[in-house]
């Protein structure tokens, strides 16, 4: 079928209207107000539409839909199922997006979920499900004789008080259970409020990393997966801990992913969010531009618009020792430093930073130029100073998800 045809359309101010749209393409109705376009875009073409995959539905399913009544037309051909995208007052919340308001965002979400298939996030492989074969040979990756904890997430941030559970796995004989990062007696829970979000964990086994407890380990990660439909963490005691997935996994960077729900998508959920921005795809970041007088000069010779107490020496020293990192001549003009640099000033280094002075070098960490002014810009003690500062932020897309509000995970999932 190359086009939608319509024949006698009726309905309202629609004067027996015949017309043939064409298929897989954008189309625009347009006209004077009050010449039709809703009548015949809404209450005819969705409407027939949504009649008739409501009537393909059980008659079970059909008494949860609301049913629109059949349009005035003589005929309608070629329509598949349709969805309607209503024109709605927009939001003034930084967490809301044409396609959050209009809900087409709703749909999305559901067909990246049921048919989107995931890649690795390094290897861009597309990843398969981990046997339990797989996931004990990467738990005997750890340090021999390491502490470990096996977990069964059975509760992933999920509203409710959960007593029926907890009374459940006591009596199956489980003693312990990590209720939000806590851990408690089955025996005696905590009362959980229920309007909350909370997550359960429930210890499966304690055991050590030895080939002696190969099979234990095997039979404790067997029950985990069992409790949690193809979800297991090990932890190891005072250090990391890795959540493994029987149904996605990447073998070749041995990394696990999450099952692919809605909310992995949904960037007002922590499992779909950027962790970076929290969603919000973008960040307060300093302004590089307006902060320095005369990009042309090197970086011992720069003076900027900012007059504050030990802030040119702080750019200033730390400049200079990230150059020496990047092996970078210090006679480089400002304008003309690297994008990398750049970056590092701004959101600073994990490791630390060698610093010389008076012919000294010592080493300490530096978490960049943005941590420090937002430190400043929250303190309750600045006064006015605080406005002085907040001239020189500006917002820009998170460096992370470069402003797709998305956390690697389920930006790596293509159909």
């Amino acid at each position: 079928m190359q086009s939608i045809v319509v024949r006698g359309a009726r309905q309202h101010n629609l004067k027996d209207i015949d017309l043939e749209i064409p298929r897989n393409q954008l189309c625009v109705v347009t006209g004077l107000s009050g010449s039709g376009k809703s009548s015949f875009a809404f209450e005819t073409l969705y409407a027939e539409g949504q009649r008739r995959y409501i009537e393909s539905l059980s008659s079970y399913a059909r008494q949860f839909l609301e049913q629109m009544e059949k349009p005035d037309v003589d005929r309608i051909e070629g329509l598949s199922p349709a969805i309607s995208i209503e024109q709605k007052t927009t939001s003034r919340s930084p967490r809301s997006t044409v396609g959050t308001i209009t809900e087409v965002y709703d749909y999305l979400r559901l067909l990246f979920s049921s048919i989107g298939v995931p890649h690795c996030t390094q290897c861009q492989r597309i990843i398969s499900k981990q046997s339990i074969e797989q996931i004990v040979d990467q738990v005997f990756r750890l340090p021999g004789d390491s502490r470990i904890l096996v977990y069964a997430p059975v509760v992933r941030e999920r509203k409710g008080e959960f007593r029926r559970l907890f009374e459940r796995f006591y009596r199956e004989g489980y003693l312990r259970c990590r209720v939000d990062g806590k851990e408690i007696l089955l025996e005696d829970p905590p009362s959980l409020d229920k309007r909350r979000n909370h997550s359960l964990d429930l210890i499966v086994d304690r055991l050590i990393v030895r080939p002696t407890q190969r099979s234990r380990l095997e039979s404790s990660i067997r029950q985990a997966l069992r409790l949690t439909e193809g979800l297991v963490s090990i932890a190891k005691v005072g250090g990391e801990e890795m959540l493994f997935s029987e149904r996605m996994a990447c073998v070749h960077c041995n990394r696990s992913f999450p099952t692919l729900e809605p909310r992995s998508f949904s960037f007002n959920s922590r499992f779909g969010a950027c962790s970076t921005c929290n969603g919000l795809g973008e960040n307060t970041v300093v302004d590089l531009d307006r902060l320095v007088v005369n990009p042309h000069r090197p970086i011992k010779k720069l003076k900027f618009n900012l007059d504050y107490p030990g802030f040119p020496d702080l750019f200033t020293t730390s400049a200079l020792a990230l150059l020496r990192k990047e092996k970078i001549s210090p006679a480089t003009s400002f304008k003309n430093l690297p994008s990398k640099f750049r970056e590092e000033l701004l959101h600073g280094l994990r490791e630390n930073l060698t610093y010389s002075f008076d012919e000294v070098e010592y080493q300490t960490g530096f978490k960049g130029l943005n941590n420090w002014f937002l430190d400043k810009v929250s303190s309750k003690k600045m006064g006015r100073s605080r406005e002085k500062l907040k001239a020189f932020l500006k917002k820009s897309d998170c460096s992370s998800c470069e402003g797709s509000r998305l956390k690697p995970e389920s930006r790596s999932v293509r159909i």
